[in-house]
């Protein structure tokens, strides 16, 4: 069953931040019954009860409050978060959750005790274009360059969620672009939200960019060809901004199952010249640290271990590696030494 949507009906609607760069004129159909449900695919959707997820993030940035009966534009997508949700697309339309405030409809199967039941939506139908093609993100993507060569990139990864990463890129890309570097910021992985690259921007990048501007609205159960084509996208536009040098966040902990991979991949192993590692405590940069340093080598270690000095003296001689605040990683000396040490540029042959 397919009907026209009014275009008065589409701009009343709050569009999630995963929506960003979708042009809304594209936006001709509702498809009530569609035959699949894929990841990206745009879908209108009714706030039914409010849970954990109280706003939504426009595609401004802005948070607005969601009030039952509000109509939303969001977008289908799996989530892996051990300190929110864990998300699956469902099968066919229905009621289903509002599992991320960047706008992403998913069924929630579980979720951390710390937080509240989800917030439950109906989805009114899919998105389509004016031939009854389904929109999905995946069509709205950043230009891709043919590059010779690519500035270096320093890859933050980290022992677990909210362990201090999008702090510790936050840091570095504040510290290198004081330093009079043209610094670009990307996140690989994760979930659609703008928070973290509204913070590398106000950091100082040139440019910032996700996973969202290479058309996937989360990366959770993506395979690893398409993760790895995204980072290729993503690190080329950067590169033709003339960045001097990437500081880029693989979300989530080294264990969680795209992250492993990407680390592990064969692209990025060519193409991320060092990390540093973001740990919760001693014990998750003892364990984190060895196993990153068997795919590369790792300048040292931040985030929240290094709120304790004896957590940080703990983390510095099981890892052997030196521990800095985000206010060190900030004022730009230990960052601009860590560049100079690997050098400004090199061929790079994996794009």
């Amino acid at each position: 069953m397919m009907s026209v949507i009014e275009n008065s009906r589409i701009h009343r609607a709050k569009c999630a931040f995963v929506t960003r760069n979708v042009k809304l004129d594209h936006l001709r159909l509702l498809q009530a019954e569609p035959r699949q449900i894929n990841s990206g695919d745009l879908v209108l959707a009714r706030v039914e009860e409010i849970g954990q997820h109280k706003n939504l993030e426009l595609t401004t940035g802005r948070r607005s409050v969601l009030h039952e009966g509000d109509e939303i534009l969001v977008a289908y997508g799996n989530r892996y978060a051990p300190d929110q949700y864990e998300a699956i697309i469902p099968e066919e339309m229905g009621g289903c959750d509002l599992v991320a405030a960047g706008g992403i409809a998913s069924k929630a199967l579980s979720w951390s005790t710390r937080i509240k039941a989800p917030t439950r939506i109906r989805p009114i139908g899919l998105i389509s274009d004016v031939d009854g093609n389904v929109i999905n993100l995946s069509r709205y993507v950043v230009s891709e360059h043919a590059v010779n060569s690519v500035p270096k990139v320093i890859a933050v990864v980290g022992s677990s969620m909210n362990a201090g990463k999008t702090t510790t890129v936050v840091s570095l890309v504040r510290g290198l672009s004081q330093k009079g570097y043209r610094v670009g910021a990307v996140k690989i992985t994760g979930t659609g939200a703008g928070g973290d690259l509204w913070k590398m921007r106000d950091a100082g990048a040139v440019e910032a960019l996700d996973f969202t501007d290479a058309g996937m609205a989360t990366t959770f159960k993506a395979p690893l060809p398409q993760l790895c084509a995204a980072a290729t996208r993503l690190i080329s536009h950067l590169a033709a901004k003339q960045c001097d040098v990437i500081v880029m966040e693989i979300a989530d902990g080294i264990y969680q199952q795209e992250s492993a991979e990407l680390i592990q991949s064969s692209l990025m192993r060519n193409l991320i010249s060092a990390y540093v590692f973001a740990a919760d405590g001693s014990t998750g940069a003892a364990a984190g640290v060895e196993w990153v340093q068997r795919f590369g080598m790792v300048l040292g270690v931040s985030g929240k271990v290094t709120a304790s000095p004896l957590a940080s003296r703990e983390a510095e001689q099981v890892t052997g590696l030196a521990c800095y605040t985000s206010t060190e990683l900030s004022q730009g000396d230990v960052a601009e030494r860590w560049l100079s040490l690997l050098g400004t540029e090199e061929v790079c042959e994996a794009l």
